[in-house]
């Protein structure tokens, strides 16, 4: 069985309640939920989402009255949570972002330029337009504007150039035949430079930093007071809307003009039912876990307790 980034670290962070409520948001192969339903009592509840089939295909094995499964974008957590009556009952969310050894190391996929496959990258391969099909159609300055926006690449507009030179004469469908136009893009680096162009593609095909932005806009809306979201995050990019959002929820007082006198009363009333978060430290993963497990290195596992702002 896969064993995710940071288990047992991420379920301790949640603080669980024997017969609390928790979401884990990005199921997976299903390893964190296998564990937090480990520690929660036969009163306890547990939902999980996620849209890849494959997944879909795994949850449907468990075979318990405390588990419900969605099969969808955990962007859309909030209609479920009205769904299931559990708006503000939440005692914890649980994100485990990017994508999973297991969908790495499926060459049918498309994900890893270290295995040969089908230029797909789709993590609902149901929905949208494969990676093959989206350089297919794309113009090189949006290929450009991807690779350099998602993968901070210094050599965006040579590897969208010669993208669509490629592709002009015989199109580019498999990782291998993307992998070697990169290659032959870029100069010799010690990190391989395919890496961050298909870390980009897949980012933008799958609107991964959207759907992130969506989920953690309706955190304190369905999250209970002293509910807990833990996030773990793989790329800067991730890892900086996580680290605003929880600062800008930490703070004591709301944004107020400079210059505007406000009573004492007034002031109150302002804060009343203002939500912020106790942020935890952050933590990495240990030498042992990268050394067992390397795609660990960049992990980031960053916890925050949602508390009323008196």
């Amino acid at each position: 069985m896969h064993i995710p980034v940071l288990l047992k670290k991420s379920i301790q962070s949640l603080k669980i309640i024997k017969n609390g409520i928790y979401i884990d948001a990005t199921f997976g192969s299903g390893g964190h939920s296998r564990a937090i339903l480990n520690q929660l009592n036969s009163n306890g509840k547990l939902y999980a989402i996620d849209k890849d089939p494959k997944s879909i295909n795994i949850a449907h094995k468990i075979q318990d009255h405390r588990f419900t499964f969605i099969p969808d974008s955990f962007s859309n957590i909030q209609k479920y949570c009205k769904k299931y009556n559990i708006i503000k009952k939440i005692n914890g969310i649980l994100l485990d972002l990017g994508i999973s050894s297991k969908q790495l190391d499926d060459s049918s996929r498309g994900f890893s330029f270290k295995k040969d496959g089908p230029l797909d990258m789709r993590i609902n391969t149901k929905k949208g337009l494969s990676a093959a099909q989206w350089l297919m159609r794309s113009k090189q300055k949006k290929i450009q504007e991807v690779l350099k926006k998602y993968g901070e690449e210094r050599y965006a507009k040579k590897i969208a150039y010669n993208i669509c030179k490629q592709n002009n004469i015989k199109p580019i469908l498999r990782t291998s035949e993307l992998y070697n136009v990169i290659l032959k893009s870029t100069p010799y680096q010690k990190k391989n430079p395919a890496r961050r162009s298909f870390q980009a593609i897949r980012i933008y095909l799958n609107n991964e930093l959207k759907e992130l932005k969506k989920i953690l806009s309706c955190i304190t809306k369905i999250l209970s007071i002293g509910g807990i979201l833990s996030v773990i995050s793989f790329h800067s990019l991730e890892d900086k809307i996580i680290k605003n959002f929880m600062f800008r929820y930490s703070r004591k007082t709301p944004n107020i003009p400079k210059n505007i006198p406000l009573t004492y009363k007034e002031l109150k009333y302002i804060n009343k039912n203002q939500y912020k978060f106790k942020i935890f430290k952050k933590i990495f993963p240990t030498k042992k876990e990268i050394l067992k497990n390397s795609r660990c290195r960049s992990a980031i596992l960053r916890s925050a307790q949602l508390i009323h702002d008196d």
